[in-house]
C-alpha cells in the first residue's frame, strides 16, 4: 500500500473502553457552571385556598379576650350524651348525663353515677317504634348508635316527618319534671340502633332516694316557667294593637350574668437559618425571605385547621347543638341543603370539604337539578341557592366515610361568626402575626420565632349550622 493512499482514508473516532464514543463537545453539564439557570421560588404542595381566613371578617382584640354578651338564656343544656362501651356492652358516661337540660348543673357525680346505672340496653330493629303517640311516656331514652326518625300528625291526618335523631340525641326528658306525661309523637327507629333507656319507675325511686336529685329538678322546673321567647331568651314585655289608655308593661332587657369570653389562641415555631446561607447564597433569591414565606404559609394552615377542629374555639365543636342536623338519608341531598340554609337568617357562605361538594354534585345529577356557580373574589365556585360552597379541606373525613357541611352568617353587624386577632404586635410581619428575632447560637445558626395570634367567635347560635354525617361515598 502506498503512502498516497493511506493519506487518503478517513480518520476514524476511536472508542472509550466503555464501548461509547468519545466527547466531541462541551457536556451540558459543564456549561451550567457558566449559565444562569432560569428557577421557580420554592414550592409547596400544603398551601390550600383558606377560604375561611379570606371570609371572616377580623375583630380586633385588645387584651388578648373577647367577650360575647347575649340577652339571659334560661334554656339550658340540649347536649348530645357520649357512651363507653365493653365489647357490646354499652354505658353512659356519668358525668356526659349534665348534657340533658334537666340534669345540667349537678355536680354530685354520686347522684349522676346512680342515674347512670340504673339505664337499661336494648337493641331494636329499623321500623320498630320506640315511642306511639298517646301512650305514657315509659323512660328517658338517649340513642347510643344508630338513627331514629320522629313523626307527628300532619294538618290533614296524614304522617309528617319532625326530624331526625343520631348518636347522643335523648327523648323522653319530659319524665324527669311531669307526671303522667304522654307521648305526643311516634318516634320509629330508621336503622338498627341501640338504645339506653331509664325506666319511669326509676326515675321515681331515685327521685325519692335521693333528696338532691329531687331538689335540682324542683329547681329546673321553676326556671322552666320564667317567661322566655322562642329562642329561650328572657322576654321583654310589648303592649301592642292596645286603644285608649291602658296601663304599659314595665319591662328591661336581662343580659347573662357569665358571659362567654374568648381568649386568643397562638401557632408558633422557631425559624432556623445558617448564617451561611443568609450571607453568601441570597441572589437571585433572598434565602431568609423564602423560609419565612413558607413558614408563614404553615402557619396559616394551621391556623385554620385550629379555627375549624379545635375543641374550644373550633367551628365544628362550638355550633349550637340545636343547629347540628343530620342528613336524611346520607349523602347530602338537595332536600338537606335546604333544611340547612333555611335555618339561619342571611346564610352567606358554605363550607364544605372538596369531596363533600362532589357528593352533592352526583345527588343534584341523580334528580336533574343543575346548581348554579357565582363569581366569588374572581373565581367561578359553586353554589346553592344563589350561596357559594367553598372548599375547605379542613373539615375531617371520618373513619365511617362521612363528613360535616358548614353554613355561617358573618360580621359583627350582623351578629355572625368573627375571626378574632390583635393587630400592632412587635415585630409584626403580617396583621396579627410576628416574627421576632431570637438570637445567633454558637453554631452560627440564626433563631427567629414565629407567632400566630388568633381565634373564632359565633357571636348567636343561629350564626353557624352544621349539616352532619354527610355520607361521600355513595
Amino acid at each position: 500500500m502506498t503512502d498516497s493512499a493511506v493519506e487518503s482514508t478517513p480518520a476514524v473516532p476511536s472508542q472509550t473502553s466503555n464501548g461509547q464514543q468519545p466527547q466531541t463537545s462541551l457536556s451540558t453539564a459543564a456549561a451550567r457552571n457558566l449559565a444562569s439557570t432560569t428557577k421557580s421560588a420554592p414550592q409547596m404542595q400544603e398551601i390550600t385556598s383558606r377560604w375561611l381566613l379570606k371570609i371572616l371578617p377580623w375583630v380586633q382584640t385588645q387584651g388578648g379576650a373577647f367577650r360575647v354578651n347575649r340577652r339571659l338564656t334560661h334554656t339550658v343544656g340540649d347536649g348530645r350524651v357520649e357512651f363507653t362501651n365493653e365489647g357490646d356492652d354499652v354505658r353512659v358516661i356519668p358525668t356526659e348525663l349534665g348534657e340533658i337540660a334537666h340534669l345540667r348543673g349537678i355536680d354530685d357525680e354520686a347522684v349522676l353515677s346512680a342515674l347512670a346505672d340504673r339505664f337499661e340496653q336494648r337493641e331494636v330493629g329499623a321500623g320498630e317504634h320506640l315511642a306511639q303517640r298517646g301512650r305514657p311516656i315509659d323512660g328517658l331514652h338517649l340513642i347510643a348508635h344508630g338513627r331514629v326518625e320522629q313523626f307527628g300528625s300532619g294538618p290533614f291526618g296524614d304522617q309528617s316527618s319532625l326530624g331526625l335523631m343520631v348518636d347522643g340525641d335523648h327523648f323522653g326528658d319530659e319524665i324527669l319534671t311531669e307526671d303522667g306525661p304522654v307521648w305526643d309523637h311516634d318516634v320509629i327507629a330508621a336503622t338498627p340502633a341501640i338504645v339506653l333507656t331509664l325506666p319511669a319507675s326509676a326515675v321515681a325511686e331515685l327521685v325519692e332516694r335521693i333528696p338532691v336529685l329531687a331538689r335540682h329538678l324542683e329547681q329546673f322546673r321553676a326556671n322552666r316557667s320564667a317567661k322566655t321567647n322562642k329562642h329561650g331568651e328572657s322576654a321583654i314585655d310589648i303592649a301592642a294593637g292596645h286603644t285608649g289608655e291602658p296601663d304599659l308593661p314595665r319591662t328591661f332587657v336581662d343580659y347573662e350574668l357569665k358571659p362567654r369570653e374568648y381568649e386568643l389562641s397562638v401557632a408558633q415555631t422557631v425559624l432556623r437559618v445558617h448564617t451561611r446561607v443568609a450571607d453568601l447564597y441570597n441572589k437571585p433569591m433572598n434565602q431568609m425571605e423564602q423560609q419565612l414565606r413558607l413558614t408563614v404559609e404553615a402557619l396559616r394552615e394551621q391556623q385554620e385547621e385550629q379555627m375549624v377542629n379545635n375543641r374550644e374555639f373550633g367551628l365544628l365543636h362550638n355550633a349550637s347543638l340545636d343547629q347540628r342536623i343530620p342528613t336524611r338519608s346520607g349523602p347530602p341531598t338537595p332536600d338537606d341543603m335546604d333544611e340547612l340554609i333555611s335555618r339561619r337568617r342571611k346564610p352567606e357562605y358554605l363550607l364544605a370539604h372538596p369531596k363533600a361538594i362532589a357528593a352533592l354534585g352526583r345527588e343534584c345529577t341523580k334528580r336533574g337539578i343543575y346548581p348554579n356557580t357565582v363569581d366569588f373574589h374572581g373565581h367561578h365556585i359553586p353554589a346553592w341557592r344563589g350561596i357559594p360552597i367553598l372548599p375547605c379541606n379542613k373539615i375531617p373525613i371520618t373513619s365511617a366515610n362521612t363528613t360535616s357541611i358548614l353554613c355561617m352568617r358573618t360580621g359583627e353587624e350582623e351578629q355572625g361568626v368573627v375571626g378574632l386577632h390583635q393587630t400592632g404586635l412587635p415585630d409584626e410581619y403580617e396583621p396579627g402575626l410576628s416574627v421576632r428575632f431570637m438570637g445567633i447560637d454558637e453554631k452560627a445558626v440564626m433563631s427567629y420565632l414565629v407567632s400566630a395570634y388568633f381565634s373564632v367567635a359565633v357571636l348567636v347560635p343561629d350564626a353557624l349550622g352544621i349539616l352532619e354525617h354527610v355520607e361521600i361515598g355513595r
